[in-house]
């Protein structure tokens, strides 16, 4: 049987993602094959397309997709899965197609019932969010905390989930998204046009308990400068790591001496910072992502949470949806149909 993905045949603009028709295989042991109902559209994608994704990635082409919700339709041999069962994943590539093969590891179990399209917002942008806040930063009720990319997949998360926690939230973001940062209940800086460190620190007196960075290089300086004593700093993603463009080597020199001197004062009691990194510690860390993908689902179940989805395009549209994504054209998460053509699904159909 076949089955459609979405390849990057080269890297490139937008153009070079391709549908194409490959057949299906069996699972190996300790993988499930998934139907794919969702796929989830993330800043990681455009890396991999462009060629600046930091990581490991397979032969070209293959198919980007960093999270996906849909039902198990095989399973390999020993496999705590079943058949018919609705899961989500976390797989880095292949997500962009109508089946993906994921290990176990990986895969969290679903109930049955829930949007597939929200559900998918949880593998990378959600676990990213609450391991932030509650394993990295470890917030409590009554901190503030600093959200760059406010409006964001990873970023509305964060508010959401802040707010779930009763911590008060400050989001950066360009003025035409501010009304969508103060609906989930957190006050909006306008980054393109004020100094986000003297407006937080004009807002709280002594700065936020945690910030959390995906921009990296010279924005952790300031970001760590909008921190009270003893504050915490989060540095995370691709682009935390590689940049928004070209690797600037002037700016890795930049960011490297920043880190030698708040070593020092983090000896001293002071401020922190940590990196983090979303599938590192699925690897790492097994029980945390079934703990915590758990503890999500169980918010979404009862709507405590209600995951930002900026727009539900078709497979055959992912070119269009990297290229909303890097216009930072959208507040929240681009989701890809892989099964319905982009028509939305009945409530609870998979």
């Amino acid at each position: 049987m076949k089955y459609r993905r979405v390849v990057i045949s080269r890297h490139g603009g937008p153009d070079v993602l391709q549908v194409v028709e490959d057949d299906l295989r069996e699972p190996a042991p300790g993988e499930v094959r998934i139907r794919v109902r969702a796929a989830g559209v993330a800043w990681p994608d455009v890396m991999m397309r462009t060629g600046l994704y930091p990581g490991k990635m397979p032969p070209l082409p293959f198919a980007p997709g960093y999270d996906v919700a849909g039902v198990v339709d095989r399973v390999g041999e020993g496999s705590a899965f079943q058949v018919g069962q609705a899961v989500a994943a976390i797989t880095v590539t292949g997500g962009y197609a109508e089946a993906a093969w994921v290990p176990e590891v990986a895969v969290a179990p679903a109930p049955k019932g829930l949007d597939p399209f929200q559900v998918t917002c949880l593998p990378l942008n959600h676990i990213t969010a609450y391991q932030m806040l509650h394993r990295f930063a470890r917030v409590k009720p009554g901190d503030r905390i600093l959200v760059h990319g406010a409006a964001g997949g990873v970023g509305t998360a964060l508010l959401q989930l802040a707010a779930a926690a009763e911590v008060e939230c400050y989001g950066t973001a360009s003025k035409r998204k501010h009304e969508s940062i103060r609906a989930l209940g957190a006050t909006p800086i306008d980054y393109q046009n004020e100094d986000f460190v003297e407006r937080v620190r004009s807002l709280t007196g002594e700065g936020v308990d945690a910030a959390f960075d995906p921009i990296g290089g010279c924005h952790l300086e300031r970001s760590y400068a909008a921190l009270r004593q003893g504050g915490r700093l989060i540095a995370y993603g691709e682009r935390a790591i590689v940049g928004s463009g070209v690797y600037n080597a002037v700016e890795a020199e930049t960011q490297e001496a920043f880190l030698t001197r708040q070593k020092a004062d983090a000896a001293a009691g002071g401020r922190t910072v940590q990196w983090y990194e979303c599938y590192d510690h699925v690897l790492a860390d097994p029980g945390w992502f079934q703990e915590d993908m758990a503890a999500l689902l169980e918010l979404l179940g009862r709507k405590a949470i209600q995951p930002v989805i900026a727009a539900r395009l078709p497979l055959e549209q992912a070119a269009r949806a990297q290229e909303m994504l890097q216009a930072a054209a959208v507040t929240g998460k681009i989701v890809l149909d892989c099964q319905n053509g982009g028509r939305r699904p009945k409530e609870g159909r998979p």
